[in-house]
């Protein structure tokens, strides 16, 4: 086990370098650091101590089984380092690596201590036998025997078939190829100083070396020679470099590919995502691999020879060269990005496009024949462009030249790189952005490059393209911009709309742009202005002419001019930033300067018979309508008032007419229009003295109403009417009362105040029977002496002579009613008069709270649910208050009383105030018992009541709420008496046939007044057996308790203590039986009669016979499973085999026949230890699983009695034989044609053996046998090594083996596994 090593004197500890370290898992405000290591420590050699006990009883007293402490220490050991390392103990913290090489260490420990790793060195078989063959373990356990390292160590592993282990492989070395460019791609070299790797795919061959030859391309197409060839041998140390060259070239790429930003992303990142290596490992076969051969000239590159490991030449595939070029590239060239401008303007009149063509000249070099790929975008359309077939100069030459020149120059690769210059003709046909690029360019080999492309000298093995950089991709892209010429004109303004300039104020002018780009922004408006012209033809002289330039803001297509002076203002011109634009209609914007309104104004007097009335102005306004007008009122030293009117024309009138006499001053003082707002005018003011007319109207009647207002009279012959007097007093006023017959005019004069109350007389007759009149106002005089007629609406008076009345409606003795308490009475009423009707009442229990009901009909009537005597107060119709009838000013509403319960007198229980309950007597369980309940009501009756019980921890469950009826007044109640406790009956609810339950459910009675009583249950007493198991005795055993836990021969009872029990002992082979009546004071006893002994063998039973408790209550009915139990006596048990045979295999099963009453228990021995084991059944037998001495030793039943010795059954246990193929290993070996390997099989055992082995095929999946392809059996060896050779390919295993005793597998499991 790990343990701690202190900290060398200046070295800091692991736990203390980190910044960032975290602390123990265990506070140390809880446990110190330094004991938490004593604590872990000690525990850990705890541990070991315990490993050292289990490894000396391994080796001291093998079991045969290793697994078992191998599986228990690893997992211990694997538990405590996860533990230490999740502590975080400081000094004892380790890495992860740290961790998990200890476990590794302790489990091999762990493994080689209990046999489950075994080392076999110096067996006698090498590790490594000739050809190139190796060998492993043949087979691995489960769990965690598979996941144990071999470390190199030829072990074989504990597992579940031990006997039969090894296998020897015998593989056909194949043919070793080489193929050259086998995915058939292109290479070329970008600059001078690059380099491209060719792959080799190499098959079943590790090279040792490789040689190639390159052959230089001609210089031009002048030069026939190719020149000199150049041969180049690699050796393996050369071509692992080229490989680490590559490895590490990769894992840049990719690091700067996981750094690029995403908002870099490009038209090529797609290409850069797809270009992903075809000569991956992860696609080879198991036998493939690839080798790279660096070139960094252009040639044509031939594979002249590949030499494996052993020197044996592998064979080359067709074909075996490839050749390398130049990149070919393309590129605008420098004089023709001179000569294009990015910015063109469209002409006049063509609104489609420019129309013009552009010249531009591409350089592009490679191999001819060359093909060029380019694109033209115009806005958001793309067109693609493929130009092929492009030739330089040279090319016309090289036609003259004889047939055996075109033919050599003709192959593939080998004609010279040439440079052409290839005119591009495009036309402006469209407004936007014209974009040219170049995309790819493609060689006669077919290497494609994108134009412009920049590449270094970096590994380039693939004939995808490369991202252009930055600064090369102006050389391969070229952008027009055909922009619109602009236009502008005023906006809200021209001829026939001028614009309105306010004095001292600016008038905006807005000019727009129409129709541009906002590329071409911002543009330049030339204004040109010109004063206006005045009366007579001649340009004023106020305002000077001028051209000016404005500019727009930014983009913004609008301008806004400020124009201060009236005139006339023209757009001479406009410019952008690139292009000339054009003038559009409206082009012109006139100017007029609008005046200040004005009024001429003419007062006039309003006259009438009292004098001035009033005045009127007649009003002529000039400016733009609609017109508002603002004047002044002032009445006598009051504050002046300002008022305003609206006209919608030119002309309009005013009327001012005060209704208050004084000395009035009117005066205009302000006037707007739809430009100025409060223009002060200077208008003369008007003063009069005003005598409004006199005027008289009846209080609260509009003027000019229809309708007439009325008035009641309910007793005397006068009638008050309030009228309103205007005007200047004393007034003198007419009055006429118009009645059914006739009309009379009543003069009041000398009327001082503006409110003046008129006592008016009522015609007789009216007066005497009743009926309606009018009253009208005639005319009105002022102190002027001006008198006018008057034609308001009069008043109409309603006399009356006959007042209501109202009472209750019945005789005395039927003025009551009975309801039920939650229901409304009804009390009818009878009323005289016009409704509706007030009424005031009251109940008479109750004389302060008054109540108002209003009633709308002559039979209206009174709800109430309030029981009591109600009486009538006061009553008033719509017109006129009235009188109560007082003989029939009252009436009686009674309830009908709800029914209830109480115990009858006969029923004998004590009363306890403290809770209200009746406390009846106690009766025992299962006796019927009642009480009888008088009910009181209108039958029939509904009792609903509550059943509760304790509960045994001070509190109650209710057990029932149930429902009962009763036609009588005197019911009888059950009780319930099935369950012994305290039971409690609550009576709830009560209904009767007024008030039954299914309508009154939440008519609770309060807790206070239900009926409660109360009665104790005595439990009857019960006596049971707690189990039926039997009891087992010897013969001549007395019967007394024994000592078991289970519980068996024990009697549960259940009552009130003390106890008398009887209890019968019957023995069935003699027909006796005995009896006894123990007295207990426990819940629970242990069949235990001392005075009785087991006189005979046989079964004998125990019975409960009766059972008696202190209630003296009946006895529960036994239940006849639990009443008695069965009692076994039995003489000594015995053993018999059924086999005489005196040699067995290890696995083998030996069948016993025993005698005797189950269970038995056998004691037997196994190479001097001694077992036990118990059966519950005959016949019994036993597996022996170790080689040695088995014998039985002793047998006993009755739970372990009545035990005998047994010294004539032993028995001798073989260990099974075992073989190997390879001395248990599982060896690989690899032959050529001719060759024969050996294979060796290790026979362990008792000769003379017989084994049967098997050749199966190669099977692809790793662990999954092949098919069996030949079995044979071989018999009579004597010997334990046997050898065989073969040159056929195949796996050879055991199948099964035999000695002079046993045989593995054995004859059933294999019948087994054959079925399988």
């Amino acid at each position: 086990m790990s343990t701690a090593k202190r900290v060398a004197s200046g070295t800091t500890p692991q736990h203390v370098q980190s910044p960032h370290i975290q602390p123990p898992r265990v506070p140390e405000t809880f446990i110190d650091v330094p004991d938490q290591r004593r604590y872990v420590l000690s525990l850990g050699v705890a541990c070991q101590a315990v490993k050292v006990f289990d490894l000396l009883r391994f080796w001291l007293w093998p079991t045969g089984a290793p697994s078992h402490f191998t599986r228990k220490w690893m997992f211990v050991d694997f538990l405590y380092c996860i533990v230490l390392s999740w502590l975080r103990i400081p000094r004892l913290r380790y890495t992860r690596a740290v961790v998990v090489l200890q476990i590794i260490s302790l489990w091999l420990f762990d493994g080689l201590a209990f046999g489950g790793l075994s080392v076999n060195v110096g067996a006698g078989s090498s590790w490594l036998q000739p050809g190139h063959s190796s060998e492993m373990s043949t087979s691995r356990a489960s769990f965690p025997w598979g996941f144990l390292p071999d470390f190199g160590l030829p072990v074989s592993y504990g597992g579940k078939d031990t006997h039969l282990i090894g296998q020897h492989t015998v593989r056909m070395s194949p043919i070793s190829t080489a193929h050259l460019n086998p995915y058939g791609e292109t290479f070329c070299l970008h600059s001078s100083g690059s380099h491209v790797l060719i792959p080799i795919l190499l098959n079943n061959t590790s090279p040792n070396s490789v040689r190639y030859s390159l052959t230089p391309l001609p210089s031009s197409h002048h030069s026939k020679s190719p020149g000199k060839v150049e041969y180049v041998e690699l050796s393996a140390k050369d071509l692992r470099a080229i490989e680490q060259s590559r490895i590490e070239h990769l894992q840049l790429i990719r690091s700067a590919a996981a750094k690029k930003d995403h908002d870099e992303y490009d038209e090529y990142d797609d290409d850069d995502d797809d270009d992903t290596e075809p000569t991956s490992r992860g696609t080879l076969q198991t036998t493939q691999d690839i080798a790279y051969v660096r070139i960094s000239k252009p040639g044509i590159l031939r594979l002249e020879r590949v030499l494996d490991q052993s020197n044996v030449d592998a064979r080359l595939l067709y074909p075996n060269e490839i050749t390398v070029v130049p990149c070919p590239r393309a590129e605008f060239t420098a004089d023709s990005m001179a000569q294009i401008r990015d910015v063109r303007c469209a002409t006049p009149q063509l609104l489609s496009g420019a129309g013009e063509e552009l010249q531009f000249e591409i350089e592009i070099y490679g191999v001819p024949p060359l093909s060029l790929r380019w694109t033209r975008q115009v806005d958001s359309r793309h067109e693609s462009f493929m130009v092929e077939g492009i030739e330089g100069a040279e090319h016309q030459h090289h036609e003259a030249h004889s047939e055996d020149d075109r033919r050599i120059s003709s192959v593939s690769g080998q004609r010279a790189p040439t440079q052409v210059k290839v005119p591009l003709t495009v036309v402006l046909d469209a407004l936007g952005t014209h974009t040219y690029v170049l995309e790819s360019v493609t060689d006669a080999l077919g290497n494609v490059a994108h134009a412009g492309q920049h590449v270094d000298s970096a590994v380039v093995a693939s004939r995808k393209a490369v991202t252009p950089t930055p600064d090369r991709a102006a050389a391969t892209m070229r952008s027009v911009t055909v922009l619109r010429r602009p236009g502008v004109s005023f906006k809200h303004c021209g001829p026939g709309h001028p614009a309105s300039l306010l004095i001292g104020a600016e008038a905006p002018l807005t000019i727009s742009t129409l129709e541009a780009d906002s590329q071409d922004a911002p543009w330049e408006v030339s204004v040109r202005y010109d004063p206006p012209i005045e009366e007579g033809g001649k340009i004023s002289k106020r305002y000077k002419g001028w051209t000016q330039t404005f500019k727009t803001q930014a983009e913004r297509k609008e301008l806004t001019l400020r124009a201060n002076a009236p005139g006339e203002y023209t757009i001479t011109g406009v410019h952008g930033r690139y292009c000339e634009g054009d003038v559009l209609s409206p082009e012109t914007c006139k100017v007029i300067e609008r005046p200040f309104p004005t009024a001429e104004i003419e007062w006039k007097k309003i006259h009438e018979c009292s004098g001035d009335t009033g005045v009127s102005a007649s009003l002529v306004l000039h400016g733009t309508p609609p017109f508002q007008v603002y004047y002044r009122s002032q009445r006598d030293n009051e504050s002046p008032r300002e008022v305003s009117k609206t006209f919608a024309s030119s002309r309009g009138e005013l009327t001012v007419q005060p209704e208050r006499s004084g000395h009035y001053t009117f005066k205009f003082t302000q006037l707007s229009d739809a430009n100025y707002k409060k223009i002060d005018l200077k208008s003369p003011a008007i003063e009069l003295d005003v005598h409004p007319p006199p005027t008289a109207d009846f209080v609260n009647n509009a003027h000019g109403g229809r309708g007439k207002k009325s008035i009641s009279s309910c007793s005397g012959n006068m009638v008050n009417v309030d009228v309103e007097l205007r005007g200047t007093a004393p007034w003198n006023i007419e009055v006429q009362i118009v009645g059914p017959k006739g009309s009379e005019i009543i003069p009041f004069s000398d009327i001082t105040t503006a409110r003046k109350t008129l006592p008016l007389p009522i015609p007789k007759s009216i007066d005497r029977d009743g009926g309606t009149f009018e009253i009208d106002l005639v005319s009105v005089e002022d102190a002027y002496g001006c008198r006018r007629m008057l034609s308001v609406p009069g008043i109409a008076v309603n006399v009356r002579r006959v007042l209501p009345t109202v009472k209750f409606y019945g005789k005395a003795d039927q003025r009551h009613v009975t309801i039920l308490d939650h229901e409304q009475a009804v009390i009818p009423l009878r009323l005289t008069g016009e409704g509706p009707w007030r009424v005031k009442y009251r109940r008479q229990e109750a004389p302060d709270r008054i109540n108002t009901a209003t009633l709308r009909s002559p039979n209206d009537e009174l709800r109430v649910n309030v029981k009591g005597t109600y009486e009538l107060l006061e009553v008033s119709d719509s017109q006129c208050p009235g009188s109560v009838v007082e003989s029939d000013a009252t009436y009686r509403v009674d309830h009908v009383p709800r029914p209830s319960a109480r115990l009858s007198s006969d029923v004998q229980a004590v009363f306890e105030r403290f809770n209200g309950s009746h406390i009846l007597p106690p009766v025992c369980e299962g006796l019927n018992d009642h009480v009888d309940l008088d009910l009181t009501g209108r039958p029939p009756f509904q009792i609903m009541y509550n059943i509760a019980k304790d509960d045994g921890l001070g509190a109650t469950k209710l057990l029932d709420q149930p429902t009962f009826s009763s036609i009588q007044p005197r019911t009888r109640f059950q009780l319930r008496t099935t369950e012994p406790g305290r039971v409690y009956y609550e009576v709830k609810q009560i209904g009767d046939a007024a008030y039954p339950l299914a309508k009154n459910k939440d008519a609770i009675i309060p807790r206070s007044e239900r009926l409660l009583f109360e009665q104790q249950v005595l439990m009857r007493p019960s006596a049971r057996f707690k189990n039926l198991n039997r009891l087992s005795y010897c013969l001549n055993d007395a019967f007394t308790a024994h000592d078991h836990a289970d519980g068996n021969g024990v009697i549960v009872l259940e009552g009130t203590p003390p106890f008398q029990l009887q209890v019968s002992v019957r023995n069935l082979a003699a027909s006796e039986v005995y009896s006894e009546t123990i007295e207990l004071h426990d819940s629970t006893w242990r069949v235990h009669l001392p005075h009785y002994s087991f006189r005979s063998i046989g079964p004998h039973q125990l019975t409960i016979e009766s059972v008696q408790d202190a209630s003296h209550c009946e006895q529960v009915a036994p239940d006849p499973l639990y009443r008695s139990i069965w009692v076994d006596v039995a003489e000594t048990a015995a053993i018999i085999p059924f086999s005489r045979r005196e040699d067995y295999c290890v696995g083998d099963i030996i069948p016993f026949q025993l005698e005797g009453t189950p269970p038995w228990t056998i004691g037997y021995r196994t190479n001097g230890k001694s077992h036990t084991q118990e059966a519950k059944i005959s016949p019994w037998s036993v597996q022996v699983s170790q080689p040695g001495e088995f014998a039985i030793t002793s047998v006993a039943h009755q739970q372990k009695m009545c035990k005998t010795a047994v010294t004539d059954l032993r028995y001798t246990v073989h260990a099974l034989p075992s073989a190997q193929v390879g001395h248990g290993k599982r060896i690989v070996q690899d032959i050529h044609e001719g060759d024969q390997a050996e294979i060796v099989f290790t026979l362990i055992g008792e000769p003379p053996f017989t084994f049967t082995y098997q050749r199966a095929e190669l099977s692809p999946r790793k662990g999954v046998q092949g098919k069996v392809l030949e079995t044979h059996t071989v018999s009579g060896v004597t010997t334990k090594e046997y050898s065989i050779f073969s040159a056929l390919e195949g796996t050879w295993t055991i199948t099964s083996i035999s000695d002079r005793y046993c045989r593995y597998p054995p004859a059933q499991q294999e019948a087994i596994e054959k079925s399988r």
